[in-house]
């Protein structure tokens, strides 16, 4: 089963980081991608640009209207995600609290929908 595995942090605490301690978190994230590929559980990850360069889009009326920013004002803010293969929510749990980057926030696991829009 396909979970997409949502990476929150607070954005400016990371930016606060020393650049070689975001480096350390960067190499764990690619040594962990690598083995969780190497285990066929990796279909996809990405870090995501700032929320500076986000907008957000409502249609409403035949209309699209776009405001600048994330949705929400939270304090931490979607910084990437992982979608992976999991035997079930336990083990994509597992996989999820090993994911670097949560220790400086957290992960939220979701299970992908069985019906396709494709």
């Amino acid at each position: 089963m396909k979970y997409l595995c949502l990476i929150y942090t607070d954005e400016q605490k990371v930016n606060a980081m020393p650049p070689h301690e975001v480096e350390i978190v960067v190499n764990e994230c690619l040594e962990h991608c690598e083995r969780l590929r190497a285990n066929g559980q990796l279909i996809a990850s990405a870090r995501l640009g700032s929320v500076a360069s986000a907008a957000t889009v409502r249609t409403q009326n035949g209309g699209a209207f776009v405001t600048d920013g994330p949705f929400a004002e939270t304090k931490e803010q979607l910084g990437g995600f992982y979608l992976i293969e999991a035997r079930d929510l336990n083990e994509a749990i597992r996989i999820a609290s090993h994911i670097p980057p949560g220790r400086l926030g957290c992960v939220e696991v979701r299970p992908i929908s069985d019906h396709d829009l494709q």
